[in-house]
C-alpha cells in the first residue's frame, strides 16, 4: 500500500523525498478521518506507524529502489506484456510483505474501535463508494464508461511520458476503450469486502483468532470473490499488460527516456530515503 500511495499520489519525483518522512502523519490524519479516534488511540497508532514506518523506511524501500531498477532495465529492453505482468506480480508481493509486517498491530488497534467509531467508518465509506462510482460514470452508458476509460488510461501515460501526438492519443483511445469493463464488478466487490470486515469486527471476541483472520482477509483478497468477477479480472490483468506492452512500442526515443528518468527519480530517492542517519553524515563529508 505504501509503494503503490508513493507512485501513485505524489506528485514527482522530488515529493517523494520530501513527503515520504512526512507519512506517519499523514498515515495518523487518515486513520483518525475514517475511523474519529480517540486522543489515546491516537497516541497508540503514532506510536505503531513509527515502527511500521522506521522498519519500511530501511528494510523495504532498498527492495523497492532494486525492483524499480530491474523495471527500468526491463524498459530499456524493449517492454513485453510479461514484463508488464511481473511489475504487476512485484507490487502484489510487495503489498503482502506490509501486511505480513503489519497486520498483527493492526489487528490490536482495531480490537479497540467502537461501535460508534464503525459507524464514522462506514459513512466514509458511502462517501468513498459514491465518488467511485463517480470516477468510472458507473450509472453512465457503456460508451460513456468506455470513453472514461480511455481518458483515464491517456492521463496516466502522459503523466509519464509527457505530450502525445494525435496518433498516439488515437491508438491508446482505441485500445483502452476495448479492455473489459471490469469497474462495476470492482465496485460490488469492493462492497462486499467492506460487509466482510464489518461481520470480522463484530466477532472480535478472541484477539488472536481476530488478528488471523485479519491477516488473511488482507493478504488473500481474492476469496470469496464471484467467480465470474474473479475470471474478468484475470482477463482484463492479461489485457492490460498488452496494452501497455503496444504502447510502449508506440513511444517516441524522448518519451521513453521520460520514463526511464521518471522511474530512475525514484530508485536514487528511495536509495537515499533508506540510508541511516550515520550514513548520511558520512556521505555528506
Amino acid at each position: 500500500m505504501l509503494l503503490t500511495l508513493l507512485l501513485a499520489t505524489l506528485a514527482g519525483c522530488s515529493m517523494v523525498r520530501i513527503g515520504y518522512p512526512q507519512l506517519d502523519m499523514i498515515a495518523a490524519w487518515t486513520a483518525d478521518e475514517y475511523f474519529d479516534l480517540e486522543p489515546e488511540q491516537k497516541q497508540e497508532f503514532r506510536k505503531r506507524f513509527e515502527r511500521f514506518h522506521e522498519w519500511h523506511r530501511y528494510e523495504q524501500l532498498p527492495d523497492y529502489a532494486v525492483f524499480l531498477a530491474e523495471a527500468k532495465a526491463r524498459l530499456q529492453r524493449g517492454l513485453t506484456r510479461e514484463d508488464a505482468l511481473w511489475v504487476t506480480n512485484g507490487v502484489r508481493a510487495r503489498y503482502r510483505a506490509l501486511v505480513a509486517y503489519a497486520a498483527d498491530d493492526a489487528a490490536a488497534m482495531l480490537m479497540s474501535v467502537t461501535p460508534e467509531q464503525l459507524e464514522a467508518l462506514q459513512r466514509r465509506w458511502e462517501k468513498d463508494n459514491h465518488r467511485f462510482v463517480r470516477e468510472y460514470h458507473l450509472e453512465a452508458s457503456i460508451e460513456e464508461q468506455r470513453r472514461a476509460t480511455g481518458r483515464r488510461a491517456l492521463s496516466r501515460i502522459r503523466d509519464w511520458v509527457g505530450h502525445l501526438d494525435d496518433e498516439q492519443e488515437h491508438e491508446i483511445l482505441a485500445w483502452a476503450s476495448a479492455l473489459p469493463l471490469i469497474h462495476g464488478l470492482r465496485h460490488e466487490d469492493r462492497l462486499r469486502r467492506q460487509r466482510e470486515f464489518l461481520q470480522l469486527m463484530s466477532e472480535r471476541d478472541d484477539a488472536r483468532r481476530f488478528a488471523a483472520r485479519l491477516r488473511s482477509f488482507l493478504t488473500i483478497w481474492e476469496e470469496g470473490r464471484d467467480p465470474g468477477y474473479d475470471r474478468l479480472f484475470n482477463e482484463w490483468t492479461q489485457q492490460q499488460a498488452d496494452l501497455y506492452a503496444a504502447v510502449y512500442r508506440l513511444l517516441l526515443p524522448h518519451q521513453r527516456e521520460a520514463v526511464a528518468e521518471r522511474l530512475q527519480g525514484y530508485i536514487n530517492d528511495f536509495t537515499q530515503l533508506a540510508r541511516r542517519p550515520a550514513a548520511q553524515a558520512t556521505a555528506g563529508r
